[in-house]
């Protein structure tokens, strides 16, 4: 859809829970919880900016979305490509007004084997991008007086990572700490941010560092007996994107059946 098109959808009167003629931004987008957050937001009215490092895996994504999406592939690492995805997002849609930080490098390499290089790799994807892309959707937002900008973090950043190395608890940690400096200057624009944190989600990713049977004795341990779905996630970022959280702003939003309760 044209930057004309946004522009003629876009409602005065939205209601609190219809993100008809917004834009989001979703990083990480193929698969778990960034793919059930595209989804999500898409089925809810939004134009959703599909990121995947991989440009064949984003065209993928919005071919299954539909024509309200549109690719923005590359990796969020590298040097100017929080601006350039701003840019290309500004260019089709002529706004920006949620972004949503979920792409992350999620490894187990324990502490003993975990090398400088593979620290800084977390950190650069897991909170130095953010912190880009944040800034990179800054001016529209600002013009708009109007954004919600959501980041990913995790249990681990509440207290230590179940199956990620140090690296992920750390920066997942320092992502809240991104969360609640950003809200407190970027509140007098119109602005909101807020994280949120899960707990043990099936998704492909945790599949892949976990047996089935760890997981069923891990699920088995929480209050709400089971792991959580990445629609239920999902549904969360969506309300930290909405009209109706917009004095909602610093906060990190668990949700982990119970596993941690602050």
């Amino acid at each position: 859809m044209t930057r004309a098109g946004v522009n003629t959808f876009l409602r005065k009167n939205n209601p609190f829970d219809d993100f008809e003629g917004r834009v989001a931004i979703v990083t990480g987008a193929a698969r778990g919880l960034g793919r059930a957050a595209a989804e999500r937001l898409y089925e809810r009215g939004a134009f959703v900016a599909v990121n995947v490092r991989d440009g064949e895996r984003a065209e993928m994504v919005v071919s299954a979305l539909g024509e309200r999406a549109f690719a923005v592939p590359g990796d969020i690492a590298a040097v100017g490509m929080p601006d350039e995805i701003a840019r290309k997002t500004m260019e089709r849609f002529g706004r920006i007004d949620i972004l949503v930080n979920n792409a992350a490098l999620a490894r187990s390499t324990r502490f003993l084997e975990l090398t400088a290089d593979e620290w800084r790799d977390a950190l650069e994807v897991n909170l130095t991008a953010p912190f880009l892309l944040t800034k990179a959707v800054l001016p529209a937002m600002k013009d708009q007086g109007y954004g919600r900008i959501i980041n990913v973090s995790s249990s681990a950043g509440r207290t230590v990572s179940t199956l990620g190395g140090a690296h992920y608890t750390a920066s997942k940690a320092g992502l809240l700490g991104l969360t609640r400096a950003s809200a407190k200057e970027l509140g007098k624009f119109g602005i909101t941010v807020n994280a949120i944190c899960p707990g043990m989600i099936d998704t492909e990713l945790t599949n892949e560092y976990a047996t089935p049977h760890f997981l069923e004795q891990l699920a088995a341990s929480y209050p709400v007996p089971r792991l959580g779905t990445a629609r239920e996630v999902a549904d969360l970022i969506c309300f930290a994107a909405s009209e109706a959280a917009g004095y909602l702003t610093g906060t990190s939003l668990d949700i982990n059946g119970g596993d941690l309760m602050m």
